[in-house]
């Protein structure tokens, strides 16, 4: 058994919270329901508290997490029967009234008393919410079924979240790797080599050439390390600007593109979101021509995003989508044939919402494939670097020795 501690909404709209004990998430849900309440949130005790640190940090950002949650929680509210304006009034009482996204649901509710409508409320609000979930709200709200939009925009959010966290994990332990190993490297440069320099100042040329050159790189850290730190940080404004450009930014993204195994995880990475964000705004009843207009916005590389507009001209012309995706995105075959398929048998959102997940699968296998073959290799080099240090300051030793002998 566990402690769980929840948030849920009874009949009359109040907000009640607790502990109870059950022996998984699922059945601490079925114990708040058979109470008549409506649950909200069910955590495990123990588990990232969100009562602490976190409400500070939302007052500083709204992040993509906390837009899942009340996505996910606006439509278990509407499902249970709650009036928006009351939903919106419940979140805002477990969201805090100090963050800053109680300020955003505030102004929301407001707008809705207004006059105007869910989703150009959603819209209002300085592009928390981008074109996607405004269009998908808009279409739930047209067809009447706005709590299933809500449930189905939660599911995309939150499976978008899943793969870019898969994304971050993976990279995590080389990253470390490499982290290390340069900062030793740097140690044995600037500290622990500079110690020998006075025993072998006095040798001159009869240093061994793998000694010269260790000293002469560990002399040049030391007085020029700062000028070298300096040009790194120039550099990396230097590109911060370059990607603030759209301009200079394509080009860029065309090089990522055109490079051997990271341009092939591009290409999947974008096909995914593309065949997902579309299938999942088809679902939904938004037209494909505006459909192809939203998911172009979300594309992250822009030599993707800008063939988007060559696709978009050949739908106005009344070809069908496959055709001019094959011939202006870089997108992997297999997600063209499967888009061509779904059109022929008039199964397009399904197929699409099917490629996304084969993508994705096969997006992480390749990811864990590379790195498995990159980390031995860095581990290899960074080795070989640290070994011939050490075995140059050695060699350099052993050449002093062999001098007091004589």
């Amino acid at each position: 058994m566990a402690s769980f501690s929840y948030k849920a909404v009874t009949n009359e709209g109040e907000v009640v919270q607790g502990i109870l004990e059950a022996t998984d998430r699922q059945a601490a849900v079925r114990q708040i329901q058979l109470k008549g309440q409506v649950p909200i949130r069910v955590e495990q005790s123990g588990q990232p508290a969100k009562a602490g640190r976190l409400p500070r940090l939302r007052r500083k950002r709204v992040g993509q997490d906390q837009i899942a949650a009340f996505t996910r929680e606006m439509s278990t509210l509407l499902r249970s029967g709650q009036p928006i304006d009351s939903a919106l009034s419940i979140l805002m009482s477990i969201a805090g009234g100090e963050s800053r996204f109680s300020e955003h649901l505030t102004r929301i509710r407001d707008a809705l008393k207004g006059g105007h409508t869910f989703s150009d409320a959603l819209a209002a609000e300085s592009g928390l919410f981008n074109d996607f979930y405004v269009q998908m709200v808009r279409a739930g709200e047209s067809g009447g079924a706005l709590e299933s939009v809500l449930s189905r925009l939660a599911v995309h959010l939150e499976r978008a979240k899943e793969v870019k966290d898969s994304l971050v994990s993976a990279l995590i332990y080389p990253l470390i790797l490499l982290f290390v190993a340069l900062t030793s490297i740097m140690i044995l440069m600037t500290y622990v080599i500079p110690q020998f320099s006075d025993l072998f100042k006095d040798m001159g040329q009869a240093l061994p050439l793998s000694t010269q050159i260790t000293m002469a790189v560990a002399a040049a850290l030391q007085d020029y390390g700062w000028l070298m730190a300096l040009g790194i940080v120039a550099l990396i404004f230097y590109f911060k600007w370059q990607m603030g450009r759209r301009a200079s930014a394509k080009r860029w993204h065309a090089r990522l593109l055109r490079l051997p195994v990271l341009g092939g995880i591009v290409r999947q990475v974008e096909a995914a979101r593309f065949c997902r964000t579309l299938g999942t705004l088809l679902e939904n009843g938004v037209p494909l021509l505006r459909a192809v207009a939203i998911v172009k916005e979300t594309i992250g590389n822009y030599v993707i995003a800008d063939g988007m507009e060559h696709v978009l001209t050949s739908l106005k012309a009344g070809r069908r989508l496959a055709d001019p995706l094959a011939e202006h995105s870089p997108f992997p075959q297999f997600a063209l044939q499967m888009i061509r398929i779904g059109e022929e048998s008039g199964q397009l959102e399904p197929m699409l919402m099917q490629t996304a997940d084969i993508l994705d699968q096969e997006t992480q296998t390749l990811i864990k494939r590379a790195l498995s073959l990159v980390e031995p290799v860095m581990i290899l080099v960074l080795g070989v670097i640290i070994a011939g240090v050490v075995m140059s300051i050695l060699v350099a030793i052993l050449a002093v020795n062999q001098l007091v002998a004589l």
